[in-house]
């Protein structure tokens, strides 16, 4: 089957393009649970040399979207409507968590920060850059925890967020305006200094996003 929507013309960060494309490709079911993913065929889809399809395949092992198995390769697993209601109920519940603990030490640099960050992704959604969107999304909510001391909840939560949950915004329709709205009423909240209000605007904020994640895929099935 010929993959040529898969190719890249922008080489830059090269590893992190083919991770997001095969990881999208994944999601949205254009490689069917249980395929093999053949290295070189993806290499020549997408205009690159094996090296960094090989390490694309390590990461998203890692992520749980594939399976490398002896003899065989790099097997896609099948995301569950179980895996995301599991995975956004966690981050929904560790998170809110966190933020209420973390607000009481966040610095005034941390809370500028965290404005500017949001003008960023204003910006982002005005361009519809959805990459830059991503990473100022991600970084938004590492900051916004960041004044917690509980580290057990910081690792479980950096492995709750690899894989597809930091992408959603570049596969769901209308999700970064969504995400954004809920961004700016988080920041008032921060300003206010409100960590129980803001703690349940975070936690409605990841659901919604799983909810919406789970009738997109039901959808494109």
């Amino acid at each position: 089957m010929k993959r040529s929507h898969l190719r890249l013309h922008d080489r830059s960060t090269l590893l992190e393009r083919v991770v997001s494309r095969l990881r999208e490709a994944i999601l949205r079911r254009e490689f069917q649970p249980g395929e093999r993913l053949v290295q070189e065929e993806l290499a020549e889809a997408m205009g690159v040399s094996r090296m960094p399809v090989r390490e694309a395949l390590r990461q998203l092992e890692k992520e749980g979207l594939v399976t490398l198995e002896p003899h065989k390769g790099a097997i896609v697993t099948p995301v569950t409507s179980d895996d995301i209601e599991e995975i956004y109920y966690l981050r929904s519940v560790l998170e809110a968590i966190a933020v209420e603990r973390s607000l009481p030490h966040l610095t005034d640099d941390d809370k500028r920060m965290l404005g500017q960050l949001v003008e960023e992704m204003e910006q982002a959604v005005k361009r519809e850059d959805a990459e830059q969107f991503i990473a100022k999304n991600a970084e938004f909510h590492r900051l916004i925890r960041k004044g917690c001391r509980w580290r057990r909840a910081h690792m479980i939560l950096e492995m709750l967020w690899h894989g597809f949950p930091p992408h959603t915004p570049g596969m769901l329709p209308g999700q970064m305006e969504r995400s954004q709205a809920e961004h700016k009423e988080m920041l008032e909240l921060i300003e206010s200094g409100d960590a129980k209000r803001l703690s349940e605007v975070i936690r409605k904020h990841i659901l919604r996003t799983g909810e919406a994640f789970k009738e997109h895929l039901a959808q494109d099935e």
